[in-house]
């Protein structure tokens, strides 16, 4: 389906953890990172589209995530020749997206790489919001800095600790002995990967 202008409708969705970072996928049998997205077919609005594609590209559902945002209009992207299929060529140009902020409201367990027989990404991570886009294929770039600079102002606030006390500002000793505490309270860190994941650290360039 394409408009008069040979742009497929499309839909991104920037999914958020509790820290404000970003789902980051590798998409599957290649060294290219990218946000879930995918078309919207017809006769379906676009959260519908991206509901839909929530589930198949990252295995949550609606009860999943919380709608933050989306763009007000679409973002465009030209692709080029040579990622063309050869009998698409001449009448299709590339994709016009409407990209969703979302968080997620529920344990990383949920997400799942293999939901369908058709999987986007062979592993994933949590990034910081504004990712390195020199790891995103260079067509798509331009659309991604216009997203998450329209989005970031919707960006949940985060929960800051307050250094001042009613008696005053912390010393150094007070916060140590704070800090410490607090380790202990916390329970062992660990990392829970979905069904089919895998966790790359430092993923290449």
């Amino acid at each position: 389906m394409l408009d008069r202008e040979g742009f497929r409708p499309n839909v991104g969705i920037i999914l958020l953890n509790q820290k404000n970072q970003v789902f980051w996928g590798k998409r599957i049998r290649t060294h290219s990172w990218q946000f879930p997205q995918g078309g919207i077919d017809r006769g379906e609005s676009p959260e519908q589209a991206m509901f839909r594609e929530l589930h198949e590209e990252v295995g949550l559902h609606p009860e999943h995530v919380r709608i933050v945002a989306r763009t007000r209009d679409w973002l465009r992207y030209e692709v080029p020749d040579r990622f063309i299929r050869r009998d698409a060529r001449g009448f299709y140009k590339g994709q016009k997206q409407i990209w969703y902020l979302l968080q997620l409201v529920t344990h990383d367990h949920h997400l799942n790489l293999r939901a369908t027989d058709h999987p986007e990404f062979d592993a994933w991570r949590w990034n910081d919001y504004w990712v390195p886009l020199d790891v995103v294929v260079e067509f798509k770039r331009g659309v991604y800095e216009m997203a998450l600079t329209e989005l970031a102002r919707f960006l949940p606030r985060q929960d800051r600790h307050n250094r001042y006390l009613r008696g005053g500002p912390r010393g150094p000793r007070e916060e140590q002995e704070s800090a410490a505490a607090a380790a202990e309270r916390q329970p062992p860190m660990h990392m829970e990967l979905p069904p089919g994941a895998s966790f790359d650290p430092n993923p290449p360039g």
